[in-house]
């Protein structure tokens, strides 16, 4: 009989408290809360498969890769802003540097070492295909109900590139046009089946934006189109001011149990709507889910086909513009309010695993410091969502 989803976790659960955690007590002395977290987080996501192994070379060998990288799991499980302090911590912690791969503490390669190797699993996107292995072993034989999608401001400590210089010379203004342009209708957000007013049928979308040539190209080539380097971005928060910061942009596809399931990267700028449809297609290829909640950003027309074309049903909070007000039913508001398990994730992924603290610059690095991040919380969601709170983790 084939176990189901919770029953394989719950199984791996009863080797690691019956048989795992004992055998490294035994070794190590008692394991604190943060080190049973690690085991559990190493144990889970496929790491190694991933993994380059240095074995076979000529010349002098490399540094283990696999101890280096369980490192940089250790560093956002055990929150540690820097990766100086967590190299510190590893010289004087012998159950830690155990559990990452290293029996004494010379074996613990120099700074440099891990830069060099963070560089290499930045330009490989290591942290991406364990996530992405991690998201079809253990969710895609589950129907999920909803997911939810949004995007959280990632500061970052980098200078962004300067607009090119203004000419000197006085620039000859261009003559106004002879016959003004005739301004069309307000467009608004109204239903497939609803008609604008006088009896006039809906406009047709319009086909030179972003969001129209999404839904004609692949996923790699929407990626590639996303601007990601460094710039200024200003999101309204829920006072209703508009906040202000320098960096990235993180939009993230959640499912129920606060599970992450699709990441994507841009700059500060780039509005939300624009990674609707990137985000939409990296999801469907993973899993399979009814559902897609999202915030008015995304009120959008090609967004809300591209939702229905795949088969989900998009629930957006209606934008408001002018008199033009659309509402949701009943049950399309009840469902709505599932959208906030977004909003804990990405404050768990501030304040619990590392997104706070970002040191490292380029879109490449800032992505692998935040997806190590994400890897850890999506195993720590994974057996909450199993076992329930307080156990294990």
């Amino acid at each position: 009989m084939k176990l189901t989803l919770r029953q394989q976790i719950a199984q791996f659960a009863h080797v690691l408290q019956d048989g795992l955690f004992p055998t490294l007590e035994e070794e190590l002395g008692e394991l604190s809360r943060s080190a049973k977290r690690l085991v559990a987080t190493l144990e889970m996501i496929p790491l190694a498969r991933f993994v380059p192994s240095a074995r076979g070379w000529i010349g002098r060998p490399s540094k283990d890769r696999l101890a280096i990288a369980s490192a940089f799991v250790a560093k956002v499980v055990y929150g540690f802003p820097t990766t100086r302090q967590m190299l510190e911590a590893l010289q004087r912690d012998d159950q830690l540097r155990r559990i990452c791969g290293w029996r004494w503490a010379w074996q613990v390669p120099h700074e440099a070492t891990f830069s060099r190797a963070f560089e290499e699993f930045a330009h490989m996107e290591l942290p991406q295909f364990v996530h992405e292995a991690l998201i079809r072993e253990t969710q895609q034989g589950r129907l999920i109900g909803h997911v939810a999608r949004d995007s959280t401001a990632i500061e970052a400590r980098e200078h962004f590139p300067e607009s090119a210089p203004k000419a000197t010379g006085k620039a000859q203004r261009p003559a106004p046009p002879t016959t003004p342009k005739k301004r069309g209708p307000k467009r608004g957000r109204r239903g497939p089946h609803q008609r604008w007013k006088g009896g006039k049928p809906r406009p047709a979308l319009p086909v030179d934006t972003r969001l129209a040539r999404q839904r004609t190209m692949s996923l790699s080539e929407m990626l590639q189109d996303l601007p990601r380097n460094c710039d200024i971005g200003g999101k309204k928060n829920s006072q209703g001011h508009t906040e202000y910061w320098r960096g990235y942009k993180l939009h993230l596809d959640v499912a129920d149990g606060q599970i992450p399931l699709s990441a994507v990267l841009t700059s500060a700028s780039v509005h939300d709507s624009q990674v609707a449809i990137p985000l939409a297609t990296m999801s469907s290829q993973r899993v399979t889910y009814c559902y897609e909640l999202m915030d008015s950003a995304y009120d959008a027309g090609h967004i809300l086909e591209d939702s229905r074309s795949k088969g989900h049903v998009p629930i957006v909070d209606p934008a408001q513009h002018g008199e033009q007000v659309r509402e949701l039913d009943r049950a399309q508001a009840q469902r709505y309010q599932e959208r906030t398990m977004i909003e804990r994730v990405n404050a768990r992924l501030k304040d619990e695993f590392g997104a706070r603290f970002v040191r490292v610059r380029g879109a490449a690095k800032v992505m692998t410091h935040l997806m190590f991040g994400v890897l850890a919380l999506t195993a720590d969601q994974i057996l909450k969502l199993a076992l329930g709170e307080g156990q294990i983790l």
